[in-house]
């Protein structure tokens, strides 16, 4: 059993690493920026049924050098999954790139002088799909996104510029440390608290019957548990060394076709859950006077789906399907109350 360190422990995606490398019998060692929120992690770990939420927590920022050699002092493994996130639903360059880029280079030297045997850096199909003109089939692992192409936002490029300077550190300045990358499409799954990310906010939308129609929007999904169980197996399979692996369950789907899902599979607790598509004409006017619908304006009509090829052939990686992964998210929002069953 090994000593891993899981950065950014309050993160949807994180506390999910947390459960399964506590499952395996790991010992845990998670950063966040503020130690106050150490109990909540801890419930949240309970919620997700973990016998005991023994970790130990330390204080890092992103943003700051101090904290991160102690952190990583000791470790085996690190799982890098810490990402500046906005606070509304468009951050700028200022608030993204520079964090995300500059955060991962701390935590890869802290790992490096810590002698430290793989980092797991989690990245995004942000970094591999975007910035181009679309039409391709499927991306796959050899694609990167463009942060200057058309329609790239300042979150696609803190991703696609972090992921990036992670493997040219590691190439030239690692020191034989080791490096692999999970590239999740739209992560959904069980909440294990209120505070939600933005794919299970959308969930939310959706089962609150905030919007009317569905824009003609497209995205992947992949369960949290997958995800996290790819971070395993990329965390120690050879095969894993100096390889990205996208994690979705499928092609993407339309925001239509995951309505039609909730429908079907949860019954009366879906009643808000819009039955129809929304043209794109009215998309754009609406957007005149709603945000929601202005963000959703530059994805109309495309559909940038992913493979899972490369995870499961070379790490036997076998994912939920999407229905199930979006189901048991639609669920825990209801059990947690965010929204009326």
């Amino acid at each position: 059993m090994a000593k891993v360190l899981v950065t950014g422990g309050s993160g949807f995606i994180a506390a999910h690493v947390m459960l399964r490398l506590l499952e395996e019998g790991h010992e845990v060692r998670a950063t966040l920026r503020k130690l106050s929120r150490a109990e909540e992690v801890r419930a949240m770990l309970m919620t997700g049924g973990a016998a005991e939420a023994k970790v130990e927590f330390h204080a890092a920022d992103l943003t700051a050098d101090a904290g991160w050699a102690e952190a990583a002092a000791g470790v085996d493994y690190v799982m890098h999954v810490a990402s500046p996130l906005p606070a509304a639903m468009a951050g700028t360059d200022a608030e993204l790139v520079g964090p995300a880029r500059d955060g991962t280079l701390r935590v890869l030297r802290a790992a490096r002088e810590a002698g430290v045997k793989r980092v797991v850096v989690t990245s995004s199909f942000a970094a591999v799909g975007y910035g181009h003109v679309p039409g391709k089939p499927r991306y796959d692992e050899t694609d990167w996104s463009n942060p200057d192409g058309p329609g790239v936002d300042a979150y696609v490029r803190s991703k696609t510029l972090a992921e990036r300077a992670a493997w040219d550190f590691v190439g030239r300045e690692g020191g034989g440390m080791e490096l692999a990358a999970v590239n999740p499409v739209g992560v959904m799954g069980p909440a294990l608290g209120t505070d939600l990310s933005a794919s299970l906010d959308l969930v939310r939308t959706l089962l609150a019957g905030t919007l009317p129609a569905t824009p003609r929007v497209y995205f992947g999904l992949v369960d949290v548990r997958d995800v996290a169980e790819l971070h395993l197996r990329a965390m120690t399979e050879p095969a894993a060394a100096g390889e990205r692996f996208l994690a979705t369950a499928g092609d993407a789907l339309s925001l239509h076709e995951m309505a039609q899902m909730l429908r079907a599979g949860l019954g009366a607790a879906a009643r808000r859950v819009p039955r129809f598509e929304m043209p794109d004409f009215l998309v754009r006017l609406v957007a005149l006077a709603l945000p929601m619908a202005r963000a959703a304006v530059p994805r109309l009509g495309i559909v940038r789906s992913a493979s899972n090829e490369k995870a499961k052939r070379l790490l036997g990686w076998a994912p939920r399907p999407p229905e199930e992964a979006l189901l048991a998210t639609a669920e825990s929002l209801i059990r947690f109350g965010v929204v009326k069953g």
